[in-house]
């Protein structure tokens, strides 16, 4: 009787442990769409959106990346829309009117509507960086020769 449970219980096991190394740890890659926060406009009425809300200034960029965290190139360049940071919705708000309020709350549309350093370019170094390490340890070193001394 025990040795029965010890089979079924070792065969119970052996299946988890099939399916357990099967899951592979998958790593997304592909484009995706960034909304970053750029400008706090004041809580008034002015801004206040049908939910109750109030309106904020984002970037709309898209970027094919690694992983999440590393951005290898921007697919679409990045422009101004307005945001609802409570439920995470921009809203694409025309050419004329988003020119009217940046000059109602006097700000520069160059100042708001560029990337991170990191988003332009550290994503490409990093993955040079990678790529270049990657090689390195392909190259085989170099040894010393070693000549035996005749006494």
């Amino acid at each position: 009787m025990i040795a029965l449970k010890q089979i079924i219980l070792a065969g119970v096991l052996m299946i988890g442990a099939t399916n357990l190394s099967s899951a592979k740890l998958k790593i997304p890659v592909g484009e995706r769409e960034v909304l970053s926060k750029v400008h706090d406009l004041p809580d008034t009425e002015e801004f206040k959106l049908e939910n109750g809300n109030f309106l904020d200034l984002a970037t709309l960029h898209t970027e094919f990346n690694i992983a999440y965290i590393l951005p290898l190139y921007i697919t679409v360049a990045p422009k101004l829309v307005g945001y609802d940071e409570k439920t995470k919705e921009y809203y694409d708000i025309p050419d004329k009117e988003m020119e009217a309020l940046l000059m109602e709350q006097k700000l520069k549309s160059s100042n708001l509507n560029k990337l991170t350093f990191y988003t332009q370019y550290g994503g490409k170094l990093v993955g040079l960086m990678l790529i270049a390490f990657i090689i390195w340890g392909f190259i085989p070193s170099s040894k010393k020769k070693v000549e035996p001394k005749h006494i």
